[in-house]
């Protein structure tokens, strides 16, 4: 409904009052947090969830395909919306039930678990899961059950972590996320010290961001140093990304952005935005207006496979060098025919939910991506068929 654009606050009001005649449904409460964040009321989501984890920290999504094939063992943290994989998103209407057991901090997998085929730590890179993906790697060291996106290599996906692993990889390009004091922007913008000089070898324009900052909030391309000042009384961190703006339109002056995902190390496209502004956002892009740029992306699904053999180099490092089996990439193409990357992340949104109306394309090409997910959980699940049920 949110990516529809339809206004469901009437149905946020609507579970409100029903939690408050059942306080006990730890599900509902959940399924609430969900809304609230959805409504963009992340503090009210957070508190909310927070009322669920307090009666469970266990909660079941039945396959919707009975008797369900395997069941899927999601490793969660408490947070926002980008905290963890939106794996249901994929497996809709599949035959994988699946089960979110959110880890506490000091008892990261508290006995006893449910019987499961295989574990999947669902977490994001971010300063707060350092600590707990430390944890589950200590406890998940000698699970009898198989691993999937195992906790030691997901930091490998934090921006600036991932913009310095794939560095000199072949065919790729990714600027380096440099971290930066609000203290050192504040005295370039005084004039006090030259950027070159704070950043070596930096000029403008440059990109800024707060570190921790997701979906674009507090993007911003600063093309000269009176920007940095009303960037800074606009947007108020202790730490900021700072890395150098690439001009990566086409020849037509437009900006083109891919989200594509590896599953097992195979590449699938999920979508493609097309926009005027070199910051790109799926849904204000204007592909839900633009019939043009929608039969456009159409054919990059159509041809996918032209753009992955182009860019095979550079996909198989990213494989290799996070050894991750789920990654999302958002990336474009430089002018030089370099796959440029702008983030990778397991936690990407990666979904089938647009109208079919608007978007025909859509649905039969990210079956693909199902399908792909599902193979890899299979494949995965009988590396180890003889270990016991938990």
């Amino acid at each position: 409904m949110s990516i529809a654009g339809t206004d469901f606050t009437s149905l946020a009001e609507e579970m409100l009052a029903k939690a408050e005649r059942y306080p006990d449904d730890a599900e509902l409460w959940m399924n609430l947090s969900t809304v609230m964040m959805c409504l963009k009321q992340l503090k009210v989501g957070l508190v909310i969830q927070e009322q669920a984890l307090t009666m469970q920290r266990l909660f079941r999504l039945p396959a919707s395909r009975q008797p369900a094939k395997l069941r899927l063992l999601m490793l969660m943290m408490p947070g926002d919306l980008s905290a963890n994989m939106p794996l249901d998103c994929l497996l809709e209407n599949s035959d994988v039930d699946l089960l979110y057991y959110y880890i506490t901090p000091d008892t990261p997998l508290a006995w006893p678990l449910p019987e499961h085929d295989v574990v999947l730590v669902a977490i994001s890179a971010a300063d707060e899961s350092r600590e707990p993906l430390a944890q589950l790697e200590r406890a998940l060291a000698n699970w009898p059950k198989p691993v999937i996106n195992a906790p030691q290599h997901i930091p490998a996906s934090e921006r600036y972590e991932a913009s310095m692993l794939l560095q000199n990889a072949p065919g790729l390009s990714i600027c380096p996320a440099l971290h930066v004091s609000r203290a050192t922007l504040q005295r370039v913008a005084a004039g006090i010290t030259p950027l070159a000089e704070a950043v070596e070898g930096y000029d403008f324009p440059i990109i800024l961001r707060p570190v921790g900052s997701h979906g674009g909030r507090g993007l911003a391309r600063i093309d000269a140093l009176p920007a940095v000042s009303a960037y800074l009384a606009d947007i108020d961190a202790e730490q900021y990304f700072l890395s150098r703006f690439v001009d990566y339109s086409g020849p037509d002056g437009l900006f083109r952005k891919f989200r594509i995902v590896l599953i097992g190390g195979r590449p699938y496209a999920c979508h493609m935005a097309i926009s005027s502004h070199w910051m790109i956002h799926y849904v204000n892009a204007g592909m839900y207006e633009d019939e043009k740029k929608r039969a456009e992306e159409a054919a990059f699904f159509t041809h996918f496979d032209a753009f992955a053999q182009r860019h095979r180099g550079a996909l198989e490092a990213i494989y290799q060098r996070t050894h991750l089996d789920y990654i999302g990439i958002d990336c474009a193409e430089t002018r030089d025919g370099e796959l440029l990357v702008f983030e990778i992340d397991p936690a990407m949104v990666v979904h089938a939910m647009d109208q079919e109306k608007i978007f025909p394309h859509k649905q039969y090409h990210m079956q693909k991506v199902k399908d792909a997910l599902r193979e890899l959980l299979l494949l995965r699940a009988a590396e180890n068929p003889l270990s016991q049920p938990l």
